[in-house]
């Protein structure tokens, strides 16, 4: 099965399904020497691991890695990095109706037309439990990219329908304010009105979308890689890589469909000693090349397509119309859980790109 492998000098293979007995990473091209523990990459799988507050799936899992290969005595080897999670909790019984049941907005049906095969429990490849060795990898690139200075927070600004306003404070406290309540928002008052809303239409046996946004502070200018491997191409591509993210913009995004060409330009200023951007509209890059300003990009999350509604498919093998109604434990909203998942993305972007800049110029 190719398409597992994302990077080209810091790269990664994730490998494993939803209901199998593991799930893991491999990290190869990260030098040698970086001083790393497993409570670093702990710390980071533990933020995504299900089962944490009434915004998640009730599934249990410790999610606790083990490393098998790449580091000693505390510190990286220049050798690939061998991740593994073993599944814990892992329930396959309320899967069984669903063999030949592909479930609408979920990609049964695609990866049976590609493959004629796939793992039906828990949706195997597909599942968002595939993201444990994305996370567990963006740890190892997160603590690459702090000996560059560099540091990435996420947060949920929208949950269906409900907006954050975001407070004008520096990225680490919007980080502390998030993880402070279960849909990971930095305003408190939008939070609970997310949270009141999410409980009305779990009740309801449905599911709620929202929007990400993922800030990088202190990349440097130069990163990126004209004209194919633009760094906002490469951003845009790992981040829609994450299952149920339907769009990513970056900077103004889409509002600067609406703009004029004098709006949306960032004037150039010396400060300083240098130069340096008096709006950050561009999203710190131009070009396919960051500026030197913030990173800022944002994701739109659709709806946990797991529902406990009825709804209209079909039965693959008998060709006739069908009716399901989903079982099993599901985030009843994607985008809290989806933070951790998109901070190590734009970190295994950043780790890449930094090392690619390395071999650009004398």
């Amino acid at each position: 099965m190719s398409g597992n492998r994302f990077g080209r000098i810091f790269s990664i293979t994730t490998w494993g399904e939803s209901h199998g007995p593991a799930v893991g990473v491999v990290v190869d091209g990260c030098p040698s020497g970086l001083a790393i523990a497993a409570e670093d990459i702990q710390k980071e799988l533990d933020r995504r691991r299900p089962g944490q507050s009434r915004a998640s799936t009730s599934r249990q899992e410790k999610d606790q890695v083990e490393i098998l290969s790449g580091i000693f005595e505390g510190r990286t080897t220049g050798t690939p990095i061998s991740l593994v999670v073993w599944n814990k909790d892992a329930d396959s019984s309320a899967y069984d109706l669903l063999r030949d049941r592909p479930r609408p907005g979920h990609a049964d049906y695609t990866y049976q037309m590609k493959y004629g095969i796939r793992d039906h429990r828990g949706g195997g490849r597909a599942s968002a439990r595939e993201t444990v060795g994305r996370v567990a990898a963006g740890a190892v690139a997160r603590k690459l990219l702090e000996e560059w200075g560099i540091h990435i927070v996420a947060y949920v600004t929208e949950l269906g329908g409900i907006r954050a306003v975001l407070p004008p404070a520096k990225l680490m406290i919007l980080r502390t304010q998030a993880e402070s309540n279960a849909v990971r928002c930095p305003d408190p008052a939008a939070a609970e009105r997310m949270l009141q809303r999410l409980e009305a239409v779990r009740k309801e046996g449905d599911s709620l979308g929202g929007m990400v946004e993922i800030v990088a502070e202190g990349v440097p200018a130069g990163l990126g890689e004209p004209v194919f491997d633009k760094l906002d191409g490469d951003l845009a591509k790992a981040l829609m890589s994450i299952g149920a993210v339907k769009a990513v913009e970056i900077g103004a995004g889409r509002e600067c469909a609406g703009l004029k060409g004098s709006e949306m330009n960032d004037p150039l200023i010396w400060q300083d000693g240098g130069a340096s951007f008096e709006s950050n509209r561009a999203g710190g890059i131009l070009g396919g090349i960051s500026t030197g300003e913030p990173i800022v990009c944002r994701i739109a999350v659709k709806p946990t397509p797991s529902i406990a509604r009825p709804q209209r498919t079909v039965d693959l093998a008998s060709g006739e119309a069908a009716e399901i109604e989903i079982k099993g434990r599901h985030d009843p909203a994607i985008p809290p859980r989806i933070v951790p998942v998109a901070e190590a993305m734009v970190a295994l972007v950043l780790a890449d790109h930094m090392l690619r800049q390395r071999a650009a110029r004398l």
